[in-house]
């Protein structure tokens, strides 16, 4: 599989990729408008190092957004060099994995958009399931378990140098005011690998929703349960949150996570009246 992404086909479409997405450098320094002459010069050998095992990724550069209602949400920056691997890797996992997915699952996926995710919604409402399983996860980007997804990727791939790169990715450090912290745990947003391992890991979550019955709209970590009443969803809350806690070892945020009136719920800033 390594060498189907290191293909020159799927190589050019990364590369168009982060060139058409911009964005800033990172610990080295490059800019996006660099890569062409860094790739010419330096790729087959970088191409070699990742055949053989021996690449290693560079730090990410850790910047910090302030959100809307308080507080930051931390990015992670790998340099364009790291950039243009991840999304080469995504390409082809995201083939692997995305039509095994669930068809309410909206986020980082070909063809389906937050608007779609909106209008399914408001389709579910309509149905008369009135009343909202509004789920957050506490910090979702920054508590994913390396070890269960890591086996959770080794069910479908089995090139052993593509799942040990992976693991780099996963496990390489955040440099913070000069200094690399070392990651046990989470995939940084900001990273083009993130979306996708987001969903391999979340996919858990929506097999065991589809399992149970349930009428659900997913996008990325924002997750709400659609139910004919507010006993069924208080129910339907504390049964997901222990499957979450238990078996998927995340948090649910108890303070955000709730149960609402489908006319004062809310999903991906859209309410309904």
């Amino acid at each position: 599989m390594l060498e189907e992404i290191l293909s020159k086909e799927n190589m050019t479409r990364a590369y168009k990729r982060v060139i058409e997405n911009k964005g800033a450098g990172g610990i080295d320094g490059m800019k996006v408008e660099e890569l062409t002459s860094h790739m010419q010069k330096n790729w087959e050998s970088i191409k070699a190092e990742l055949i053989a095992g021996r690449y290693i990724p560079s730090a990410i550069r850790e910047v910090e957004i302030p959100k809307p209602n308080g507080g930051v949400r931390k990015l992670g920056i790998p340099t364009v060099t790291d950039r243009l691997i991840q999304q080469a890797i995504s390409q082809e996992l995201t083939k692997l994995y995305d039509t095994t997915f669930s068809e309410s699952s909206y986020g980082f996926r070909p063809g389906k958009s937050a608007h779609d995710a909106v209008k399914r919604a408001e389709e579910l409402i309509n149905e008369g399931k009135e009343y909202v399983v509004e789920l957050d996860l506490e910090n979702f980007f920054d508590k994913v378990n390396h070890d269960r997804l890591m086996y959770q990727l080794s069910q479908r791939i089995s090139d052993k140098r593509l799942l040990k790169l992976i693991r780099k990715y996963l496990t390489r450090g955040i440099m913070k005011d000069g200094v690399i912290t070392r990651r046990d745990e989470g995939t940084p947003q900001g990273s083009p690998l993130s979306p996708i391992l987001s969903n391999i890991v979340l996919d858990e979550l929506d097999k065991e929703l589809e399992k149970r019955g349930h009428s659900f709209v997913r996008y990325a970590d924002d997750c709400n349960i659609y139910v004919k009443s507010r006993k069924a969803a208080e129910r339907v809350l504390a049964g997901i949150t222990e499957y979450i806690e238990g078996k998927m070892k995340l948090k649910v945020n108890r303070e955000k996570s709730k149960v609402s009136n489908a006319k004062e719920s809310s999903i991906l800033g859209f309410s309904f009246y």
